[in-house]
């Protein structure tokens, strides 16, 4: 016979699935709850059942003792069988079932007995107590058995003792009484044994649907993946409790948001602050892969709700991307100028060709300079004002454009920036934003041109682009500034309502602002504030005279 294979073979000990180790588990407390409740009742019961016998005892005899003319009728007649100490005991044991009922004198003499053979005997056990004035309560074996007992001393009408009244209750009824007691008790037991079975087959059954039949070991190997998975992957992960509190935060998404662990328990509110950020992971904004801005990050992000209540949402960093989509776009657009001044350069060839074979040769003097001061006069005009070289590169590149889509883009009178900037890149990207976004606003418009105003008052810089647009409504002069908000078709490449809440991040960061208005004559203004743009100007060097030989001035 071959053996059995080992997959097959009858395991020992605790099964795998969760819900039966769970209800067996649960079964076991239960059932050495009961045990233990049992058992802690029962003990008690005995002693609670003796104590009650032994009072008993003591109360009859205490009523036996103060019966009148017990204790002349001791005193004055001799132990018998049929004398009145005897009967009035009988009487009143008969009356209470009790097993006897024992009146002593002063001797330890029998007078009463429920075996009237043993009347004008020694009791067997010791009346001392009793005779010494003290009421005795006790558990002890005599004559008739093991017996619970109340002892009392019998006095007569002047208070001296005289004897003693022992009252014996049969310790069997006590037994019976606790025995009688148990059945009841382990139905109690049973009972209690049965809800707390059924409970745990309840509580099973949830944490079988919960844990979805797997065991124990499965949920471990799982739980380490899931945290080997989360803090390894490159995408943010955030994960809500039903509250909408969060309750893991993996390490990409606290790269990305800036956070530490201390946001666990928090709500994105308050962790984030309010924002657009906050309302797409609290759900307040729906939809796939929104566009939403940190920092200085653009961030895409997706909100999937779970079975219990709660959500997971994914984030994706963008920043590069975007920034590789808004350098595409300046590239195309630097690709279609450069075309259309090939093409224009040609026409422009073909015309100058012309006038040289007509020999009208101061006609074609007039074209090329014509031709050639209209360029310069542009880029002349641009660094003039702009020292800064990024900025005025930046300008030029856009005037050439704009001079492609029928834009004429100009700077103003009072525009003056020195080449003191502090974070020229940063300005770059707010006059590229802006200049782009006038350029698409004011093409195709009668008289279509975009000015650009930059100011330096101190350190402060103050940018203005106007344009001669549609202008912006009022009711969307901020909504402009919100992550993944716009009326434009997005491109292929990239998703639009990211530059201008980049715009306002970026002068915000510098403690400055962002704002859009009308413009004069119609279209949008922008006008965009920066305190700290400027670094301190270099002191100039103070000018020395000319130091005097000494011979020169002795010769003078």
């Amino acid at each position: 016979m071959s053996p059995t294979p080992s997959a097959r073979r009858l395991r020992l000990g605790l099964p795998r699935r969760v819900f039966s180790q769970v209800l067996l588990m649960q079964v076991a407390i239960a059932a050495g709850v009961a045990v233990l409740a049992t058992g802690l009742f029962l003990a008690p019961l005995g002693d609670q059942l003796d104590d009650q016998a032994m009072r008993r005892a003591l109360a009859i005899a205490q009523t036996t003792a103060q019966r009148p003319g017990l204790a002349r009728d001791l005193r004055d007649t001799p132990p018998s069988p049929n004398g009145p100490v005897q009967r009035e005991a009988e009487r009143i044991r008969k009356a209470t079932l009790a097993e006897y009922i024992v009146v002593m004198d002063w001797r330890g003499v029998r007078w009463s007995h429920t075996d009237p053979k043993q009347i004008g005997g020694i009791v067997s056990t010791d009346p001392g107590q009793a005779l010494a004035g003290h009421e005795v309560m006790e558990i002890d074996d005599g004559t008739l058995g093991r017996s619970a007992r109340g002892k009392v001393p019998l006095r007569d009408a002047d208070g001296t003792v005289v004897g003693a009244v022992s009252v014996g209750i049969a310790y069997d009824s006590v037994r019976s009484r606790l025995i009688h007691a148990i059945p009841g008790l382990l139905a109690y037991a049973g009972g209690a044994l049965a809800v707390g079975a059924l409970a745990a087959w309840l509580i099973s059954r949830r944490v079988h649907r919960q844990t979805r039949d797997l065991a124990f070991s499965d949920i471990a190997a799982l739980l380490s993946e899931r945290e080997a998975m989360l803090h390894g992957i490159r995408e943010g992960v955030v994960a809500l409790d039903r509250t909408g509190r969060i309750r893991l935060v993996n390490d990409e998404a606290q790269r990305l948001l800036g956070l530490g662990d201390t946001v666990v328990g928090r709500t994105p509110d308050e962790a984030l602050g309010a924002g657009r950020t906050a309302d797409v992971l609290a759900g307040r904004v729906t939809g796939t892969d929104l566009l939403t801005v940190r920092g200085q990050r653009v961030l895409v992000a997706n909100r999937m709700p779970t079975d219990d209540g709660g959500a997971v949402a994914t984030l994706r960093d963008r920043t590069e991307l975007e920034q590789l989509g808004r350098e595409l776009d300046s590239t195309r657009g630097l690709i279609d100028a450069l075309r259309a001044q090939d093409h224009e350069h040609a026409n422009r060839m073909h015309t100058l060709l012309g006038l040289l074979e007509l020999e009208m040769y101061d006609d074609a003097v007039d074209f090329v300079g014509e031709v050639v001061g209209d360029h310069r006069a542009t880029s002349e005009q641009i660094t003039e004002r702009i020292e800064d070289p990024l900025l005025a590169a930046l300008l030029v590149g856009k005037a050439t454009v704009a001079a492609e889509r029928g834009v004429g883009l100009g700077v103003s009178d009072p525009t003056r920036l020195p080449d003191r900037l502090v974070d020229p890149q940063g300005l770059v990207t707010v006059v590229g934003n802006l200049v782009d976004n006038a350029l698409d606003a004011a093409a195709g418009t009668p008289h279509a041109r975009v000015e650009v105003e930059l100011r330096a008052e101190g350190r402060t810089v103050t940018l203005r682009v106007r344009d001669t647009g549609p202008g912006v409504p009022p009711e969307h002069r901020e909504s402009i500034f919100t992550e993944g908000w716009s009326t434009k078709k997005p491109p292929a490449h990239r998703e639009r309502g990211i530059g201008l809440s980049l715009v306002r991040r970026l002068a915000e960061r510098q403690g400055g602002s962002a704002t859009v208005g009308e413009a004069r004559g119609g279209g949008a203004e922008f006008t965009v504030v920066l305190p700290e743009a400027l670094t301190e100007p270099c002191p100039e060097p103070a000018l020395t005279a000319p130091s005097v030989p000494q011979h020169a001035e002795e010769g003078s």
